[in-house]
């Protein structure tokens, strides 16, 4: 009798604690009011100890056919795709393929110049290699897609100097992770996509990831968001509204970098796995989560494929962050609490944030600093109109008013929403902007990542 009064008790509390838990109203508030500022336009899903706890979808996948997003709805995931071809190097390593400590000529030799730059400089962003995509911008021939033997070939031809000694610092390098998807692929005798279905996706049941490079090898996928940058007029359009000339087109055929596509669910089934031995044991774990000594003291901050941290409040924290061609993306996985949050977005827009700080907080049950913004009417805002100049800055800078909401816009770009607030004060958060306009002579304070200039009124 005393035990199942005890049991109904322990069933009484649990139910009384989930009931009490208001993180998902609290998540979805933050997403709600980000996609009313049209600053967040995708999937989230937040999860503690593998429970999902938020799971929500908002806004279009595909703007011209106005298909709303789900929570299947596939994304690329931009840089985010790094931990893949991380893991995919680690189990070359497990089946004795090669080991981190080779030096890269050992599977390029037409890069052997680079002397002693190894594998494990690629995997942890401590190998020096220089950018890729700009000698691409300077030496190729933008009506052709590149690929991955193209790197090989255009810095083998080129020989671009290394920015500094392997192991001397830490410094992201997209190079070295396109770099090593070349080396799966010489290493394993199969494709890069081949190698990573076979190895990471199919063993862990991830049916909805696999590699897609969408302008250079185009196929008809059910279900998938489209990413979206802005024009000039701050308009959602798709990156070759643009023409074939910039990046997003034509490095559309390289991999290792980028170019993994998932969904929310895929990448829960990721998380989980790398809390077994399913694909990696604890020594693989430990190469994989932790950072790399560099000569400089400051440590590489990364270890494979994560960037990598520890603070007092959260314990240890692996997370990843991606941009590319309208998408958005983010993971972080608090390993010590094991608390998992995934954002996945196909606008890059500008406006657009990822709020890694805000749902870090309110899955820690944390309270968020509270913004105090005032209200004005679309008539009290028109006094903060104009255009405004500063000779020392290169862009001029109009203010108008739009459906309520004083809008700024530099010359050439998308125009962004300005938060009111008390003392004639406007904020961009996402572009760190603070503007004071001060009426009676017609100037502003403008200030942006900790510089300030005084914008003057055009008449």
């Amino acid at each position: 009798m005393k035990k199942s009064l005890l049991l109904l008790l322990t069933i009484a509390l649990f139910q009384t604690l989930i009931a009490q838990d208001k993180r998902p109203e609290r998540l979805d508030s933050l997403f709600t009011a980000l996609y009313a500022k049209k600053q967040f336009n995708g999937n989230v899903l937040v999860a503690d100890k593998g429970e999902v706890i938020f799971k929500k979808s908002y806004g279009i996948a595909n703007e011209e056919t106005q298909q709303k997003i789900n929570n299947n709805t596939i994304f690329e995931l931009a840089s985010v795709s790094k931990q893949f071809t991380a893991m995919g190097i680690v189990t070359l390593q497990k089946a004795g393929k090669l080991d981190y400590d080779d030096k890269i000529s050992k599977y390029i030799p037409e890069l052997d110049f680079y002397g002693d730059v190894t594998v494990r400089n690629l995997l942890n962003h401590t190998g020096g290699l220089p950018d890729y995509m700009g000698l691409f911008q300077q030496k190729w021939d933008k009506s052709k897609f590149a690929t991955n033997e193209d790197i090989v070939k255009l810095v083998a031809e080129h020989r671009p100097e290394a920015n500094f000694q392997p192991g001397e610092k830490f410094q992201y390098s997209n190079t070295g992770y396109a770099l090593l998807a070349s080396i799966i692929e010489r290493a394993s005798g199969k494709s890069f996509t081949d190698h990573l279905a076979e190895t990471n996706f199919k063993p862990l049941g991830m049916t909805n990831t696999f590699v897609y490079r969408s302008r250079y090898e185009p196929r008809d996928i059910d279900n998938i968001a489209l990413g979206y940058i802005a024009d000039n007029s701050g308009n959602k359009v798709r990156p070759e509204h643009f023409g074939n000339q910039i990046p997003f087109y034509y490095l559309d055929g390289i991999v290792g970098d980028g170019m993994v596509n998932s969904t929310l669910d895929d990448l829960l089934k990721w998380d989980r796995a790398l809390y077994t031995d399913k694909l990696v044991n604890d020594a693989d774990k430990a190469q994989i989560f932790n950072e790399a000594d560099t000569k400089d003291g400051k440590g590489s901050g990364y270890g494979f494929g994560w960037g990598v941290g520890k603070s007092e409040k959260y314990g240890r924290i692996a997370n990843h962050s991606g941009s590319w061609a309208g998408n958005l993306t983010f993971i972080e996985r608090q390993l010590d609490n094991d608390k998992t949050f995934i954002i996945l977005q196909n606008n890059d827009t500008g406006l657009n944030v990822v709020p890694s700080k805000e749902v870090r907080k309110i899955l820690n049950n944390e309270p968020l600093e509270i913004k105090k913004t005032i209200n004005l009417t679309a008539e009290e805002l028109e006094k903060y109109t104009g255009i405004f100049s500063n000779e020392n800055f290169p862009i001029k800078i109009e203010f108008f008013v739009k459906d309520g909401v004083l809008m700024g816009q530099g010359d050439g770009q998308g125009a962004f929403p300005l938060d009111n607030y008390a003392n004639h004060t406007f904020k961009f958060d996402p572009a760190r902007i603070s503007l004071v306009f001060n009426l009676e002579d017609d100037t502003i304070d403008f200030t942006q990542g900790g510089q300030s200039f005084v914008f003057k009124k055009e008449k």
